[in-house]
């Protein structure tokens, strides 16, 4: 068996283009177009390329984009008066702080600071507590979580009944997306460095999630036959054969596990892309919701 590479580029375009269209309905209906302020604190090279591509994107769907960076000394109370003020601006629909922030930095507090409203990453503490609740829906989901479950649904994966494998509990990776899941009606289970015989219980997925940081951790012997594998990992490895001399690779041996899946994600091209996809379409429905417009569910 040699699995189906799910390619998360593709299904990313598919989301961008819908954004864009929803965008050029806005503008033609004499709306203002939506509009996205991202936060950098300090010089990480990693923040600043994440950051540079979500402001690409916003441009090539036709949305403003605000970028303000803050230097790595930056205080507690000079992030969260910039957080407050971002709020404050009606051009401004969607507000991202990139993480990680600066050592000494309470992120939570941060976080907490966004408007519900614009929390378009979906961290804000009542938009992952109402995902946590039966019978309660968040305004935002957060993005890389929601591109997993979209990868699942445009294969037409079955999730209700499934048993479900998140490895790693992450707040931005992990837990929202073992949340989702369990919306979804699958069975879950969450592993992490405690987790005894981890092989033999990620051996029982139907589905796994990884996403735990740990370049090639997952091996061929550790997926069941035909099982659907989405890697969430991104990490660089030394590679003397290749031009840069490293390259990246996902929590999974790529090579090892796509003899045994049904179905794969590469890294890169697999779950990195829908992530951005997913932030403009949040962007949008918070310009939506905004104008007092109508949006559709919040899990579709």
């Amino acid at each position: 068996m040699t699995a189906q590479i799910i390619d998360g580029k593709l299904l990313a375009q598919q989301v961008r283009r819908e954004a864009g269209e929803e965008v050029a309905k806005m503008v033609a209906a004499g709306l203002p177009k939506p509009g996205l302020a991202t936060v950098l604190v300090g010089e990480n090279p990693a923040s600043k390329s994440y950051v540079g591509s979500k402001q690409k994107a916003c441009a090539e769907l036709g949305m403003e984009s605000f970028g303000r960076h803050l230097p790595e000394t930056a205080t507690q109370s000079e992030i969260e008066k910039l957080v407050e003020e971002l709020n404050a601006d009606p051009r401004v629909n969607g507000i991202l702080v990139q993480l990680p922030l600066p050592a000494g930095i309470i992120e939570e507090d941060v976080l907490k600071r966004i408007s519900i409203e614009k929390d378009v990453d979906g961290f804000h503490p009542i938009n992952i507590g109402r995902l946590a609740q039966k019978g309660r829906d968040p305004l935002f989901v957060p993005c890389t979580p929601a591109g997993c479950i979209l990868m699942l649904d445009k294969l037409e994966v079955p999730i209700e009944g499934a048993n479900a494998v998140v490895l790693g509990r992450s707040n931005i990776v992990g837990m929202p997306v073992a949340l989702l899941l369990v919306r979804r009606n699958a069975t879950v289970t969450i592993c992490h460095s405690r987790t005894k015989d981890l092989p033999e219980v990620v051996r029982q997925a139907d589905i796994l999630i990884a996403a735990v940081g740990r370049a090639k951790m997952v091996r061929g012997d550790w997926v069941k036959p035909g099982a659907v594998v989405i890697d969430v990992g991104i990490n660089r490895i030394d590679d003397p054969t290749h031009p840069k001399g490293s390259r990246l690779v996902g929590d999974v041996n790529f090579d090892e596990v796509k003899e045994v899946a049904g179905a794969i994600t590469p890294v890169p091209g697999g779950v990195g892309p829908m992530t951005i996809a997913l932030l403009m379409r949040n962007t949008v429905r918070a310009a939506k919701l905004a104008q007092g417009m109508e949006v559709s569910s919040v899990f579709h």
